[in-house]
């Protein structure tokens, strides 16, 4: 392995290291649906919204994912 392969690697894995160790909790709701839903007190409500907000934003990441597995399948296949 050359040297630039090496410290590729190892600022690949300080990257996922700091995101993994530094992310916190997510919430999903804009700031409008959240007083919306946090003024009545229905905190089953809320957390419903906020997983389905969640919900439809990973299906564009997966879409995404396939298709970029799908090309590189292809340019796997083709060399």
């Amino acid at each position: 392995m050359t040297v630039k392969n090496n410290v590729n690697k190892v600022v690949i894995y300080i990257f996922l290291m700091f995101f993994g160790l530094f992310s916190g909790t997510v919430n999903g709701q804009c700031a409008m649906c959240r007083a919306a839903l946090t003024s009545e007190g229905n905190a089953t409500q809320a957390a419903a919204v906020n997983d389905g907000i969640v919900y439809l934003m990973v299906i564009p990441y997966i879409l995404v994912a396939g298709i970029g597995y799908a090309i590189y399948r292809m340019k796997k296949n083709k060399s």
